[in-house]
């Protein structure tokens, strides 16, 4: 009996078991689908964006201009502006990973042990920037490659995105390629990643004339962050930008680890201007503007971006106005720092102008229950307007 009901199975056109290696082959297309649709809305998202990503080019030839306050500034903001815009804005090939509340908590008391056991090193007269810009310049590399490909899908000819390097029979049949080809772009991508490394790493060739591949770097590593790294809900997001508001302000302005950490610690995780020309020596010989305060504030301006995505505010954007937020918070920095000619905590003008602008919009919207008490991938209650 249970054959019969077999055979009329079968001849009903029932498909056949799926087999292991059929299954692999199936998932690794539909993987490739998924990479080749996400490359085309990243590129389309960049020929979008143009204006930025051209301003973000542009502002890398402003040190030659020369060394002046005014320059270092102008470089700063637009740069760190441009990135958060650009960050908040780019499409992703993954789901980014969420940071939970409790990862938010403890995100000070983790950033303050590393950041003191660098100090407590450097004091020792010990020197850990050597394996720490290693394991930097690397992933910095690997970042480039990764946001180099829409950037040059996105403004190149398509022809170029469309073609195809062929690859060795070995080589392909150890990476696994069918077809045996890669991608021209991201071969590109990969070889300025590896260049921009090699330069890094040259002998001979000082910070003070390879300080912009180091922010080169330290821009692709800022991108890939944002599009990484997601805050999951608002309160998790003013929970992280509260305690790293408070660690700023403490390790700046209640210690000189910050700053001793920040000059001693020579790796892709700042961004650097060669500092003016002054009758007072300086022990260090570039300004600075350190990659957590373009990242961490970036995050909760991508943040609000889903917030524009999911709530559909009627009267203004939340990502705009957290953009125009951060240029603003920044600008204030620079202008205190300029006041007091001394080091400030960035995140000291950036937090509260983030959040507070987010809250502002969210009560403008008639939204502010739904803003406090959203969370990515709930649904959402209905606006009661």
């Amino acid at each position: 009996m249970a054959s019969l009901f077999s055979s009329l199975l079968n001849a009903g056109g029932s498909a056949p078991a799926e087999t292991e290696e059929e299954r692999a082959r199936r998932l690794k297309m539909e993987r490739y689908e998924q990479i080749s649709a996400s490359e085309v809305r990243r590129a389309a998202r960049v020929r979008e964006d143009a204006i930025p990503y051209l301003s973000l080019l542009a502002i890398q030839f402003l040190p030659l201009l020369g060394s002046e306050r005014n320059l270092s500034v102008a470089y700063f903001w637009v740069l760190a502006c441009a990135t958060v815009y650009v960050g908040g804005r780019q499409e992703t090939i993954d789901e980014p990973e969420v940071v939970s509340k409790q990862s938010a908590m403890y995100a000070p008391l983790g950033a303050s042990a590393s950041i003191l056991l660098l100090y407590v090193l450097i004091q020792n007269g010990l020197d850990p920037g050597a394996l720490y810009a290693v394991i930097v310049v690397l992933f910095g590399a690997i970042s480039i490659s990764d946001v180099g490909v829409p950037i040059l899908r996105g403004l190149l000819p398509e022809s170029f995105a469309e073609a195809e390097v062929d690859v060795p029979a070995p080589l392909a049949k150890r990476l696994d390629l069918d077809p045996p080809t890669l991608p021209l772009d991201g071969l590109v991508a990969l070889a300025v990643g590896l260049s921009c490394a090699a330069a890094y790493w040259a002998p001979g060739i000082g910070m003070e004339d390879k300080f912009l591949v180091s922010n080169f770097l330290a821009w692709a590593l800022g991108m890939t962050s944002l599009a990484a790294i997601s805050l999951g809900s608002f309160q998790t997001g003013a929970l992280l930008l509260l305690g790293l508001f408070c660690y700023d302000i403490f390790w700046v302005f209640g210690t000189d680890v910050m700053m001793t950490v920040a000059t001693k610690v020579e790796a892709p995780i700042k961004f650097l201007f060669t500092a003016p020309p002054s009758d007072v020596p300086r022990s260090y010989p570039f300004s600075v503007l350190g990659l957590g305060d373009v990242v961490i504030p970036g995050l909760f301006v991508s943040f609000m971006a889903t917030l524009d995505r999911e709530l559909k505010p009627k009267n203004v954007s939340y990502f705009q106005a957290g953009t125009a937020a951060y240029a603003v918070g920044l600008g204030l920095c620079f202008v205190v720092n300029e006041i007091t000619h001394a080091g400030q905590p960035a995140l000291l003008y950036l937090d509260p102008a983030c959040v507070g602008t987010a809250l502002a919009c969210a009560k403008a919207n008639g939204q502010l229950d739904e803003v406090w008490n959203f969370e990515e991938g709930r649904p959402q209650v209905a606006d009661k307007a």
